[in-house]
């Protein structure tokens, strides 16, 4: 594994002059190369991430300043979009597509010298919780590579898992930047809605979408956060509230309120010996003077029907603009119709399961169902979020699993959708609420994979949810992966 274990480990040494920007580009691609079969990159800018190590050496040897991330080297999931770059959603309907702007989160990397490295495989159209569904091929679990990366950032949690990349950015709808992170162990943050600029973000459920980072270092994390956040013109979803120093109280001693969901540490659902495992974890916590206490939460069973209702129904129109006419992909057979070239564009473009999701939210949009599934879900998603800030005005975070098992084998939930969707269970209420969570990593199951815990806080309090996420880590003595 690589001899720096944080920014500011290689900052320390490349400043020293012990090493330099173009030695960790070529220590990554080296990794890259020999770890292919993980298929984590779609695309790896070997020359071009060369090119700017290079440019920033010289800058350095000149005395130049360089920016908070010079050197740092960074992967981006395929639904992020970069200037010149081909971004295709993981998806035959956007195969060859070449971006013609960058998202804001990309301009912002790179206006602090980071060093952009490829683009990174997922699920299609962020459509997935196991990376199976990349018209690509899967991508596997470093650790076991039987095993699923989860999804659908797959690709970028095992950039950082397998030592790819420095830290990646994925996107998060329901769970896709947390979970992945559970099942490679590693620190995985979605932020409140709002506070990354979602421009240049591929669509997949507006309401819901979220960048999101990955690393094995809290202070990484927040390092990129700090340059990645903040109001956007290009944005009006993104928050106006000013940005604070995420890195400033890390280090800081301090006990919490922590609050569990009893509803989600004793559901049927969850892992048995996981289930221990947090019952000891909450002890640890207690025995450091931390206060844990069980809170009620009716309203768990509803949170993935809720979720998926309204999320395919965004999907269903964000989607509708993938039509073979201005992009994407053309169906070859001539002479048809306006509405048979539409069908037969779209039918070869899009996978299996973004068709199943667009279908779903065809239905609940149409006339006869709108009420009884789609306001019904906007009900759902009004109580979740009533009741999670009820909880968080009385309690510091909130402490529940990432997921309900360790990672599992390729292909043993392809044919089980439902039992798919049902292991968003724990990660849908942070989207549903569009409050922060973050997923951090803190034992090893009997069967060798790691598992964490998912902390939550209030909105745009990515500070405080940090700054506990570091404590946990560093009072459990976490090794990451």
């Amino acid at each position: 594994m690589s001899e720096f274990s944080s920014i500011i480990t290689f900052h320390k040494a490349l400043y020293a002059g012990s090493t330099s920007c173009t030695e960790r580009v070529r220590y990554y691609l080296n990794r890259i190369a020999q770890l292919k079969h993980l298929n984590a990159f779609l695309e790896v800018y070997e020359e071009e991430a060369l090119e700017k190590a290079r440019a920033l050496d010289t800058r350095l040897k000149n005395g130049e300043k360089l920016g908070v991330l010079a050197g740092v080297v960074i992967g981006i999931k395929d639904v992020i979009c970069y200037q010149g770059h081909n971004v295709s959603a993981a998806s035959h309907i956007l195969e060859g597509f070449t971006s013609l702007f960058s998202a804001t989160a990309v301009e912002r990397l790179l206006a602090e010298d980071a060093i952009i490295i490829g683009n990174l495989n997922c699920d299609e159209f962020a459509m997935g919780s196991t990376n199976e569904n990349s018209a690509y091929g899967p991508t596997l679990n470093a650790l076991d590579n039987s095993r699923v990366p989860g999804g659908s950032s797959g690709g970028s949690a095992v950039a950082v898992q397998a030592d790819l990349c420095q830290v990646s950015l994925g996107s998060d709808t329901g769970g896709s930047v947390r979970q992945p992170a559970d099942f490679c162990g590693i620190v995985g943050l979605k932020p409140t809605y709002g506070r990354i600029s979602r421009y240049g973000l591929i669509a997949y459920a507006s309401s819901f979408d979220q960048i999101g980072i990955f690393g094995k270092d809290i202070a990484d994390v927040a390092s990129v956060l700090q340059v990645i956040a903040g109001p956007d013109e290009y944005d009006s979803t993104a928050s106006q509230k000013e940005v604070p120093d995420y890195k400033a109280n890390l280090e800081d001693n301090k006990t919490f309120r922590f609050a569990y969901l009893r509803d989600a540490q004793y559901h049927d659902g969850l892992d048995a010996e996981m289930k221990e495992g947090y019952i000891d974890f909450f002890e640890s916590l207690q025995s450091l003077g931390h206060t844990v206490s069980g809170k009620s939460f009716e309203y768990l069973d509803h949170v993935v029907p809720a979720y998926y209702v309204l999320t395919t129904a965004e999907a269903s129109s964000n989607l509708s603009r993938y039509d073979g006419v201005k992009y994407g992909h053309r169906t070859p057979e001539k002479n048809l119709d306006l509405t048979e070239f539409y069908k037969k564009s779209r039918s070869e473009g899009f996978g299996k399961e973004v068709k199943r999701r667009i279908l779903l939210g065809t239905f609940v949009l149409s006339a006869g169902y709108y009420d009884a599934y789609y306001t019904k879900a906007q009900q759902v998603r009004r109580f979740v979020t009533e009741k999670l800030n009820d909880i968080l005005e009385e309690y510091d975070a909130i402490l529940m699993p990432t997921v309900p098992s360790t990672a599992f084998k390729l292909g043993e939930k392809t044919d089980d959708p439902i039992a798919m969707y049902l292991a968003d269970i724990y990660t849908v209420l942070a989207n549903l609420a569009g409050v922060p969570a973050i997923s951090v990593p803190l034992y090893r199951h009997s069967n060798g994979m790691p598992y964490g815990v998912q902390i939550i806080t209030k909105k745009f309090s990515e500070a405080n949810l940090l700054h506990i996420a570091h404590q946990v880590m560093a009072k459990e003595q976490v090794t990451v992966v």
